[in-house]
Parts: C-alpha cells; sequence; structure tokens
C-alpha cells in the first residue's frame, strides 16, 4: 500500500554525545595519566629491588589503564566523527561501545585474579607483607584520587530540539489534550556508559587493594597467611558481578534494546483520552523506541486515523530524551 506525501528537507544534524562529553573526556585523560603513572613506577621499582609484589602489581594496573585507555579514545573519536553522514544516527553509541569491551577485559581481569588466587591457596608461598601493604596503600591512594575524579562527572540528560518527520499529511487532526502523561524513565538511560565502566576499572582497583590491606595485615599480625588467596577469590567474584552489569547494561544499547517508560510516554502523548464526535479513534500501528546516545533516543511512530503529522509532533514536543523523531500518518482501515 502506498500513500502520497512529502519529507522534510534533511538539514539538521545528528549529534546525540553527552551534554557533559567533553569533561568526561578530560576526567578520564587524567585519570588515564595518573594510572599510567603509578603503573611505570610500581614497573620500574619492581625490576629495581627484584620485587615480584611490585612487578605483579605493576602488570595488573597496565590492564586497567589500557582499559581506561580506551574509554579516552573513544571519546576522541565520538568528538571527531559526531558529524560524519556515515554514521547515521550519529556516534553517541561509541562510548557504549567501549563500555562493552572494557567489560569483557574486566571480567578477563576478574578470571585471572580468581584463578591465582585459588592456586595460591592451593599451594601457599612466602609473602613479604610489609612491602606489599605499601603497595597497596599507594595504589589505594592512586584509586582515591582517580575516583574523585570520574566521580565529579555525572551525566545530567542530553536534550535536542529537531524532530524528522517521515509523514504523509491527509486533512483533519485532533487537538492535544494539553496534559503531560510522561513516565519517569530508568536512570539508566541518562548515564554515559563509557565513564561508568572506567569508574568500574577504578573500582576494581580500589577494592582489591582494600582486599589486600585487610589480608596483609591479618597475614602479618593474626598470622592468617591463607586470608590472602580467599580476599582475592571474594574480590574476583565481586568484579565479576560488576562486569556482568555493565556488558548486559551496554549490549542492550547497542543492540537497540526498547525503554517501556518511554514507549509508555509516548503512547500516552500520542493517543489523545478523548475522540472529537464523528471522528474515528487514532491507532498506533508501528512504534519503535531506542537510545541513540546518553539521554537521548529516537522513536519511529506510526499512527492510523484523521490525524496530520504535524499534530503528533506537537504533542511529543518538549518530550525529555527524545532527540530524533520519525512520524508516519494513515488514513484508518
Amino acid at each position: 500500500m502506498s500513500f502520497d506525501g512529502e519529507f522534510d528537507e534533511l538539514t539538521h544534524d545528528h549529534v546525540f554525545l553527552g551534554s557533559r562529553h567533553d569533561e568526561n573526556a578530560r576526567r578520564t585523560l587524567w585519570v588515564v595519566a595518573i594510572t599510567a603513572i603509578m603503573m611505570a613506577a610500581e614497573i620500574i621499582a619492581g625490576y629495581a629491588f627484584n620485587s615480584m609484589a611490585l612487578l605483579a602489581d605493576g602488570f595488573h594496573m597496565a590492564t586497567h589503564a589500557g582499559a581506561l585507555g580506551v574509554a579516552a579514545l573513544a571519546y576522541g573519536f565520538a568528538r571527531r566523527h559526531a558529524r560524519d553522514p556515515r554514521f547515521t544516527f550519529g556516534t553517541g553509541k561509541v562510548g557504549d561501545l567501549a563500555g562493552f569491551a572494557s567489560a569483557l577485559v574486566l571480567a578477563l581481569i576478574a578470571l585471572g585474579i580468581g584463578v591465582e588466587s585459588v592456586l595460591r591457596l592451593m599451594q601457599p608461598g612466602p609473602v613479604a607483607f610489609g612491602e606489599a601493604t605499601v603497595i597497596a596503600v599507594v595504589g589505594l591512594g592512586v584509586n582515591f584520587v582517580s575516583a574523585l575524579l570520574l566521580a565529579g562527572s555525572h551525566e545530567h540528560g542530553h536534550h535536542h530540539g529537531h524532530g524528522h518527520d517521515h509523514a504523509h499529511h491527509h486533512a483533519g487532526h485532533h487537538e492535544h489534550d494539553g496534559e503531560d502523561h510522561d513516565h519517569p524513565h530508568a536512570a539508566h538511560d541518562e548515564r554515559d556508559n563509557n565513564l561508568r565502566s572506567a569508574f568500574v576499572h577504578v573500582l576494581a582497583d580500589a577494592l582489591t587493594s582494600v582486599l589486600a590491606i585487610a589480608a596483609l595485615l591479618a597475614g602479618r599480625y593474626l598470622g592468617l597467611v591463607w586470608l590472602d588467596p580467599v580476599m582475592g577469590i571474594v574480590g574476583a567474584v565481586v568484579i565479576a558481578v560488576w562486569s556482568w552489569s555493565l556488558i548486559r547494561e551496554t549490549a542492550a544499547v547497542l543492540l537497540d534494546r526498547s525503554d517501556p517508560g518511554m514507549e509508555a510516554a509516548l503512547r500516552d502523548r500520542v493517543l489523545p483520552r478523548t475522540t472529537q464526535p464523528g471522528r474515528p479513534a487514532l491507532r498506533l500501528t508501528d512504534l519503535h523506541v531506542w537510545r541513540v546516545g546518553p539521554g537521548a533516543h529516537a522513536a519511529i511512530v506510526s499512527v492510523a486515523g484523521d490525524v496530520e503529522a504535524a499534530d503528533i509532533r506537537r504533542r511529543l514536543s518538549g518530550m525529555h530524551g527524545l532527540a530524533h523523531l520519525t512520524v508516519e500518518t494513515r488514513p484508518a482501515a
């Protein structure tokens, strides 16, 4: 079935970066620099003092530095290509892609810590408690500074004022009842998953430092040497849980999972509560809502009934989180 109609000229852009994209990028770069300096210092000191503990912690920090570096590169790529027409819906989801990759690295780190901890539990060896404790305390301090840098930047949502109507025009329309039926949306829709992945890496490193300090002190003063690998296993499990949560959330964005809250809000705005006498009720024939960037969603709305596309746009005007809109109207069957 075909309909006569017209399409709006494509004069708008598709920049769906977070409202604090550049600030988040700067903070991430600072964390990368701090982590890289600490990593290099530990590796150099490890070779200089023949300390396996220093070397192990240095190379462990190198994996986090690499993941944080990916996050920083993702911010740069997204900004440089934000207006590249090859990316149909912009580069707002590059951060989610980086977050997904970072979460996989975090899962491998958890696996490595878990395996090494089990091996040490089965075959315990001598531990340099004093030296290792100093390393863990210094590492915790670095993680604390990094966490403060990343925690100071929060995504507050992103608003765009343009809509893109693929509309078929027919005579007549219903007036909007003027009520706002928006539903609250889940907080994760506003999140910058790239920043969140960096923050989780810092938290994971901080957790391993805290558990290590507790285990090392217990081993040194209470003789509980076995507590060191046990704490490693606990840390691995917690990190794995964080990793799985981040994988699920970023994968959902990358696979364009719908947002039930956003869909419900759209339905309430599009379909009026009352119908004017003599006019058939509107029918929502198709609806797709997906995230295209931090706090930004795209929607395709298809409505059957006596209504103009411009009227549907007015009903959805100013809707929080709606950054890109495609509307189709057709006669009632």
